[in-house]
């Protein structure tokens, strides 16, 4: 391995406070950079495209927690319902419904993420904050029974301007803040706010991140 694996990822997570949790992006890295931050105690990794995870879920560790970060279609979700940890990605009621209708299939429930477009960037992915704040009026989601909606997830802008970068990510946080008041206001497991990536973690952290997805910081670039 040519790569300093455990020497990086011992970086990040010095630069995490407690309550920080690290999600390790390994999608296009070999097993064996995974293997070398496992063995330094990290569980929880990134994976973003459904045959690569599925591949590397049956030859890692089995109490690794995969977390599921791409865009997801919905006639993918039936290969990783038997085992994904957590979907970070869910941007339309659909996808939710299909999350549900598959957990319910393997008998578990699903933890998920609502990502948030925020970014000015033309992404084709993530719902407004409006879209947002319209699927959980509507009401719907309280009837599935085998997902959990467990907070939010955004990229921030990828750009030089510490401020724009800042503001985007304090508007996640205060839309997190409302939702938590007005939908969850009883529900602990509605908690976590996912942005942060390795180029500007560390303002994610200033502003409320409670989980970050870091990958070429830990593993290099990328291998594919």
């Amino acid at each position: 391995m040519n790569y300093d694996v455990k020497g990086n990822l011992q970086k990040v997570l010095g630069n995490l406070p407690d309550g920080v949790r690290l999600v390790a992006i390994s999608k296009y890295h070999p097993n064996e950079y995974i293997q070398a931050a496992y063995d330094e105690g990290q569980r929880i990794f990134g994976e973003s495209h459904e045959q690569e995870l599925r591949q590397k879920h049956t030859s890692l560790p089995q109490d690794i927690q995969w977390h599921f970060i791409g865009h997801l279609q919905t006639n993918k979700v039936k290969y990783i319902a038997p085992y994904v940890t957590m979907i970070e990605a869910v941007d339309s009621l659909k996808l939710l419904r299909e999350i549900d209708k598959q957990a319910e299939r393997c008998g578990r429930t699903i933890d998920v993420l609502l990502e948030l477009h925020i970014a000015e960037e033309e992404t084709k992915y993530g719902l407004t904050p409006d879209a947002c704040r319209q699927l959980l009026a509507d009401g719907e989601w309280r009837q599935l029974q085998h997902v959990r909606i467990c907070g939010l997830m955004m990229m921030a802008s990828f750009v030089d301007d510490e401020a724009q970068i800042r503001s985007e990510f304090r508007q996640g946080h205060e839309l997190f803040d409302e939702l938590k008041a007005r939908y969850f206001a009883d529900a602990p497991y509605f908690r976590e706010r996912s942005w942060g990536m390795s180029h500007d973690y560390p303002i994610a952290v200033e502003e409320g991140s409670t989980m970050v997805r870091v990958g070429t910081t830990i593993f290099g670039p990328r291998v594919y």
